[in-house]
Parts: structure tokens; C-alpha cells; sequence
């Protein structure tokens, strides 16, 4: 029993000595580094400072002032009234004024902006337009960044830029996966491929929408978009 007892408290002793060892040099490091981790800490701390000043007294205030001018510009085009909701009407400002004076800004309102002047110049037949305000606009909400890269599918489709269409209309059903805007894209993505002939590509797309998406309302009507390039693949 002393034996190991004697074992034991040599164990115990090898332990604190290697903590203490430990400790040691870690005393060392930070008598050498000092100078250079107080300047990281105090960096660290500084950014930390700065971002919550920029949330707190810069975005906050730029983020309500831009939404209180916006509202108007929403609302016109809430009523389908695209000229007034891009141009304003004098006294309040439209899409393009609101992202002219607070793009720099980095508020929602002003990201925003872009895309509803990209669908206003969209439904106006201006589809260079539309197509340059949807390229331009980022978001991570799962509808509005795959309808805006679907409504550039929309602006190549009207010029006749069909491969381009088609590529924009992938992208959208892909952006972000959902019942909604997947299977939406997919179906109009695979009619410009029948438009090309290209009917196995289409057929792959629809299939997608038929296992993928069934109870969407493209998946509930997808059976005669099946139906129909089967019968133009016999026909070949």
C-alpha cells in the first residue's frame, strides 16, 4: 500500500511540476509579447468600439431616414404606378433619387432600391435598365434574391437573348432552394428550352419540378409540360 501510495504522490508531484513548468513559460511569452499584445488587444477592442458606434449613431439613423423617404416610392409602386415610384413626383423622392443619395450608406432601404427599380424599369419594357439595378442588388432573403435573379432571366427573355435567359432562370431556381420560386424558374427556364428544340434539357428540368417540388403549383400541373415534350422527342 505505501509502494503506491508512494507511486501516486510521485504522480501527483510530476503533475504540478509540468503545471508549473507551464505556467512558466507561459509568464515568459507574455513578459516578451507584451508591448505587442496589449497593441492587439487594445486593436481588437477598438474595431469593437467602432462597429457598435457605426450601428448605434451612423446605420440606425441613415437606415430611418432612408425608409421615411422610400414609403411614397413604395406605395406607387404598391399601385403599379412605375414612372411615379422611380421619378417621384417632386416632393418625394423615387427609387432612383433614394439610391443616388443613399447608396453610400449601406442601409436596407437603399439595397432594396435596386431592386424595385429594377422590376420598375422591367415592367416599363426598359430591360437594359432592369437588368443593370437586378445585377447590382444583394440580398440573403431567399425569395427577393432569386426573384431578382429571375427577373434578369424575364429582361433577356423580351430581348430575345434566350441562352442568357435560361442561364439567369437556373440561377434563380438554385439561389435558394423553396417551393416557390424553385419550381417557378425551372418551368420557365425549361418553355425556352422547348422554344430551342432542346427537349431533353427541358425534360430534366420538369422531371426536377415533379420530384422535387409536386405540391407547387408547377408541380401540380407539370404532368402536360412532361406530356408535351415527350410527344415532340417522338417526333424527332
Amino acid at each position: 500500500m505505501s509502494k503506491n501510495k508512494e507511486i501516486s504522490n510521485q504522480k501527483i508531484e510530476a503533475r504540478i511540476e509540468g503545471v508549473e513548468h507551464a505556467f512558466t513559460r507561459a509568464e515568459r511569452f507574455i513578459e516578451t509579447y507584451r508591448k505587442q499584445i496589449v497593441r492587439t488587444v487594445g486593436f481588437i477592442l477598438g474595431v469593437a468600439v467602432l462597429y457598435i458606434a457605426f450601428q448605434r449613431y451612423y446605420l440606425e439613423k441613415w437606415s430611418a431616414e432612408a425608409a421615411e423617404q422610400m414609403f411614397p416610392a413604395e406605395q406607387a409602386f404598391a399601385d403599379e404606378n412605375w414612372t411615379l415610384a422611380l421619378d417621384g413626383d417632386g416632393n418625394n423622392p423615387g427609387f432612383i433619387e433614394i439610391i443616388d443619395n443613399f447608396s453610400y450608406t449601406f442601409t436596407a432601404s437603399a439595397k432594396l432600391a435596386k431592386y424595385y427599380a429594377g422590376i420598375c424599369f422591367l415592367r416599363l419594357g426598359n430591360y437594359e435598365d432592369a437588368i443593370a439595378y437586378l445585377s447590382k442588388f444583394r440580398s440573403k432573403d431567399a425569395i427577393l434574391s432569386s426573384t431578382a435573379l429571375g427577373s434578369i432571366g424575364d429582361a433577356f427573355a423580351e430581348t430575345g437573348d434566350v441562352d442568357q435567359a435560361v442561364v439567369f432562370y437556373k440561377k434563380a431556381a438554385n439561389r435558394r432552394k423553396n417551393d416557390f420560386t424553385t419550381p417557378l424558374y425551372l418551368v420557365r427556364a425549361g418553355i425556352l428550352l422547348e422554344q430551342q428544340k432542346k427537349f431533353r434539357e427541358a425534360a430534366e428540368l420538369y422531371n426536377l419540378v415533379r420530384k422535387d417540388y409536386p405540391n407547387s403549383t408547377e408541380g401540380r400541373n407539370i404532368v402536360k409540360y412532361l406530356t408535351r415534350v415527350e410527344m415532340e422527342q417522338q417526333q424527332q
